[in-house]
């Protein structure tokens, strides 16, 4: 990472380096905090009211006071955006992330007297266009892990928080059977719930089917891709899939605010369809979403595809 990177950290612009967080807060002792995450594309921030929106319903939903309102984050976002933009030629893009913390504990802030009631942070990075390139080429691998999403009368998927340590456990496991394999864990029920960061797609009998939003994080770029398949004319369910479905599948894709939309070619060993990615759905979406934002992403990762 450059050192000219920076991030919004309690109201300052200032070096991403000297960022510092109490060891106290409660986001790092216990992943109290809410975060979402958006990116650019040719170098303008997509939807990000959208992802504001669903930011403070998450906040709302942990009961976390953000301290500061939607609008003057959205400037914080913009203004981090503009500088660090900087950082990268004009064919790459960042992501951009909003976190808020609980921050410290009142005991602790008798220590901590000049330290904000909460932690605020706005950051960015550039985007993994060489580690995944190869995906769009060959289609992503994807396994399910004995791990489950846990059910949503435990706690509600539908918030982003920072306790990623299911996913997290999910994703490890999988990575030791295959290091370039992406998680897709299952919920109790045995259905398809969501990856780390991701959600999934399968296309059946001609229907573009995707797990219920109760038991999932309703991604913005899900919510992109169902909207440009219901403008394309393709039908689009929500659905309980089970993996019986997953592997009789004609074609399955993912989308993530990083991902946008990427085949999948493989699950659990199981080569998808007839094994060429991206399948004709897949592919008309993804040129439905190159136009609908006006870059072309999926050229981005193509041209990194053998690097």
């Amino acid at each position: 990472m450059s050192e000219n990177w920076v991030v919004w950290f309690n109201g300052e612009i200032v070096p991403e380096t000297e960022a510092r967080v109490p060891f106290r807060d409660r986001g790092f002792k216990y992943g109290d905090a809410a975060f979402d995450t958006t990116r650019t594309f040719g170098h303008r921030i997509f939807k990000l009211d959208e992802h504001l929106d669903r930011f403070y319903r998450s906040l709302k939903y942990l009961r976390i006071d953000p301290g500061i309102s939607k609008e003057d984050l959205k400037r914080a976002t913009e203004e981090v955006v503009e500088i660090n933009l900087r950082n990268v030629s004009e064919d790459e893009d960042i992501w951009v992330t909003q976190r808020i913390t609980r921050g410290l504990e009142p005991a602790d802030r008798r220590l901590w007297t000049e330290y904000p009631e909460r932690t605020v942070l706005v950051e960015s990075r550039p985007l993994p266009f060489r580690d995944r390139g190869k995906f769009y080429r060959d289609g992503l691998r994807v396994r399910t892990p004995s791990v489950r999403r846990p059910p949503p009368d435990t706690l509600s998927p539908r918030a982003k928080t920072h306790n990623y340590l299911n996913l997290i456990i999910a994703e490890l496991e999988v990575m030791d059977a295959d290091p370039d394999a992406h998680a897709l864990l299952l919920d109790t029920n045995g259905n398809l719930a969501e990856g780390k960061g991701s959600n999934i797609f399968i296309v059946k009998d001609g229907v573009v089917l995707t797990p219920k939003e109760r038991y999932v994080l309703p991604g913005v770029s899900r919510q992109t891709a169902i909207d440009l398949a219901r403008e394309q004319n393709l039908p689009v369910e929500e659905a309980d899939i089970d993996l019986y479905d997953t592997m009789n599948a004609a074609e399955i894709f993912i989308t993530s605010t990083s991902f946008c939309i990427c085949p999948v070619s493989n699950v659990n060993g199981v080569t998808i369809g007839d094994g060429n990615v991206p399948g004709p759905i897949t592919k008309q979406l993804i040129d439905a979403y190159v136009d609908y934002v006006r870059c072309d992403w999926y050229g981005q990762y193509l041209k990194h595809s053998n690097t």
